[in-house]
């Protein structure tokens, strides 16, 4: 078996983190999230990966290198443009062969791994495998439409009227049939090639499609709610590691790591939290859920439940939650200025002002 691995989306609702860098590689507890699924990948068994990169790749490619570190072979494949999951499918058929394959999101992240699916696969062999997890709002995904036995009878993209609330988590296992009901794709209504439609293809065939409900923890890390989410999650399982130095005025409470190069000095740290190697935290106050990253600078100010990207610098600045900060950024306190308010009022306004 292979894997496909696609990490060639823009990542619109992560900007402007991703204006510069791709959205697979923002950090969870200080590791790329893309990382999560090369190492899920190989816990499974699978050891040769084709990784669809785009206008990142540059970037995702200084970061994977050859897959040896995660034991794995892996090939790059270029998309041009985001034009669907089923058309990475396409462009990567020379590659996968007449091979199973498991295609993964790259920018997903999945609690408990990929082998039991994997395993399940392997002995049954369906033309297809999906894996499903119920959620609030299933319009915002493709949903499954199952019968009395399990067995997947429908697909729909974002359906207006879902059938269900199951919706397609980021990983799905195929065997070769797949290719065929991908070269029989027209474009949606969003000019892509959904991989929906070619699953459906496949049921409408009379090939057979399982699927599993997991009931564990799910998130497609494109945006900051739940970058921020996945965070929390991730840093939740920590056990308490000290490998920098930290200071005898300072205070570690709970789970938190520090490591090595990192510097602590004249300030609370209360976990779960990761200060990065190279990181130093100066008169500071670090709050629960919050990662910063290695080479940043937090210096008296206070921070919780936050993501910080290498390098940034965060000086005076009284309190921050919930954000992500990207990479070299410097936060600073605004000026000391006079307020005041400037008006061009019509006659007869009026106009409440709070003091």
């Amino acid at each position: 078996m292979k894997a496909l691995v696609l990490a060639g989306g823009s990542g619109t609702r992560l900007r402007p983190i991703t204006h510069t860098s791709a959205k697979q590689l923002v950090p969870v507890a200080n590791k790329p999230v893309l990382f999560y699924g090369l190492e899920a990948i190989a816990a499974a068994g699978v050891r040769e990966l084709g990784l669809v990169v785009g206008d990142t790749h540059a970037e995702i490619e200084a970061a994977v290198g050859d897959g040896s570190a995660f034991g794995l072979r892996v090939t790059y494949l270029r998309q041009e443009a985001p034009l669907g999951l089923a058309h990475a499918v396409l462009i990567a058929r020379d590659y996968l062969a007449d091979d199973d394959f498991v295609m993964y999101l790259g920018d997903n992240f999945i609690v408990g791994g990929i082998d039991g699916i994997v395993e399940r696969f392997g002995r049954d062999r369906p033309a297809a495998q999906i894996m499903l997890t119920r959620v609030g709002d299933p319009r915002q995904f493709g949903v499954a439409e199952l019968d009395a036995e399990g067995r997947v009878v429908g697909l729909e993209e974002k359906p207006v009227t879902p059938k269900s609330d199951l919706a397609l988590v980021g990983v799905y296992l195929f065997t070769p049939a797949i290719h065929q009901a991908v070269a029989e794709l027209k474009p949606s209504w969003r000019g892509e090639l959904e991989i929906t439609d070619a699953i459906q293809w496949l049921i409408e065939e009379g090939l057979r499609v399982e699927s599993d409900v997991i009931t564990g923890y799910w998130k497609d890390t494109g945006n900051v709610t739940d970058m921020l989410e996945v965070n929390r999650l991730v840093l939740e399982s920590l056990e308490a590691r000290t490998d920098g130095r930290v200071d005898g005025a300072s205070e570690l409470i709970g789970r938190v790591v520090v490591e090595p190069g990192a510097v602590v000095e004249r300030s609370r740290v209360v976990g779960p939290a990761i200060i990065g190697s190279g990181a130093r935290i100066l008169d500071s106050y670090v709050g629960p859920f919050t990662s910063i990253a290695t080479d940043c600078l937090v210096s008296g100010s206070e921070i919780e439940y936050s993501i910080v990207l290498p390098r940034a610098s965060i000086s005076g600045v009284s309190r921050i939650e919930a954000s992500l900060i990207g990479h070299d950024v410097e936060v600073t306190p605004a000026p000391a200025t006079p307020r005041a308010h400037r008006l061009v009022l019509g006659d007869h306004s009026k106009v409440q002002i709070s003091s």
